[in-house]
């Protein structure tokens, strides 16, 4: 009897998986062998992130503290600093012979603060025309203090305007440094820091009195009710309050000129820029307008930069009169006047007719015409 043979097949069944050619056969292994070489690259993935994450922790630890002790170190520099700048501020010159005291110079600490608040600070200013290549001003240095009133007074064409201009910052300098109240001329007029009256008024014809003093803060947006209540306030100052609803050529020199004061006046500027204001009106009136402008710069104390040509007014009116040179302008010598005006100003007459006030006058005109000025002193208080 023949025994049967099992399928081709069958046997194909038992044997492995045929090895490809240049491959090696990868045979299947236990389940027990096959966990844990899954599970190792997921472990070492985690202990990676662990000590990256440590690492993290302990970079950023660092970080925080130099950035703390970074922070500690220059706030007790700042408070060095500080305490540097306050020792220095304390440390006023003595008067001289005034040992036996320890109260300090109350001059020296007067032009301390006046420097630190100075109105106007002019460094080297000096201004060339390139049309026909005119030098105007040449090396102009000038401190005006807060609430100080200086005149500048020269020889027609001396430059006097145009500094007043370069402070406004109508004009460029051509070479120095201008500032207004610690800022350049520029911001200072953008800020309106100042108010600014020409030897022409400037009013227009059209509005009323109160509408031509209301104007800078109409141009501000400044709420009509404000403007109303500034203007009334300005126009009782200047002693217009009944001319309020006039219009300009109803109005006399002098009450043109009022008006233009108060204007200048209608931001609460504290700064005056003052071309020969009264230059076209009547000696009289004239005289009469000088004590107004003291009497509205008392009240408001704003420093005032007042060009002239009159040497009685210039002395009546400043604390410093500016003495410059034919062109190219410089100055050639600062009179301290003292302020004659504001120390009389209850009997103006009798302190333009004294003999102290005439002594005054003369010093100015010494030094307008090249000599220097000798003031004697005076006390009319």
């Amino acid at each position: 009897m023949i025994a049967k043979q099992r399928p081709a097949q069958d046997t194909e069944l038992s044997r492995p998986a045929a090895t490809v050619e240049g491959e090696e056969a990868v045979l299947p292994t236990a389940g027990r062998d096959a966990a844990p070489a899954a599970a190792n690259p997921v472990a070492a993935t985690q202990v990676e992130a662990s000590q990256a994450a440590a690492d993290t922790v302990a970079a950023n630890q660092t970080e925080t503290s130099q950035a703390a002790a970074d922070t500690v170190a220059a706030n007790q520099a700042e408070t060095n600093q500080v305490e540097a700048d306050q020792a220095a501020a304390e440390t006023v010159a003595v008067e001289p012979g005034a040992a036996d005291s320890a109260d300090t110079n109350p001059v020296a600490a007067s032009k301390v603060a006046a420097d630190a608040v100075a109105a106007v600070v002019l460094g080297g200013v000096g201004k060339l025309f390139s049309a026909g290549s005119v030098t105007a001003l040449s090396e102009v240095s000038l401190t005006v203090g807060a609430g100080e009133f200086v005149s500048l007074i020269g020889p027609s064409g001396c430059g006097k305007s145009t500094l007043l201009r370069i402070i406004a910052d109508l004009e460029q300098p051509s070479s120095g440094t201008v500032a207004v109240h610690g800022k350049t001329a520029r911001q200072a007029r953008i800020d309106q820091d100042y108010g600014i009256a020409f030897q022409q008024a400037g009013l227009l014809d059209w509005r009323t009195v109160q509408a031509n003093v209301e104007l800078p803060l109409e141009l501000r947006k400044v709420p009509k009710a404000e403007r109303r209540r500034r203007s009334a306030e300005l126009l009782e100052m200047a002693g217009l309050t009944d001319f309020a609803t006039r219009y300009p050529p109803e109005l006399s020199g002098g009450m043109q000129q009022r008006v233009a004061i108060a204007r200048a006046l209608a931001r609460k500027p504290s700064l005056l820029l003052m071309d020969e204001p009264f230059g076209a009106l009547d000696e009289m009136t004239r005289e009469r307008m000088q004590a107004e402008l003291l009497r509205i710069t008392g009240e408001t104390s704003a420093a005032v930069v007042f060009v002239t040509h009159s040497i009685p007014e210039a002395v009546f009116l400043s604390d410093r009169v500016v003495v410059m040179s034919p062109r190219p302008g410089r100055i050639t010598d600062i009179v301290e006047t003292g302020g004659w005006g504001r120390a009389g100003a209850e009997d103006a007459d009798e302190v333009r007719s004294s003999a102290p006030f005439f002594e005054a006058v003369a010093a100015v005109r010494q030094a307008l015409h090249g000599g220097h000025a000798d003031l004697p002193g005076r006390d009319l208080r």
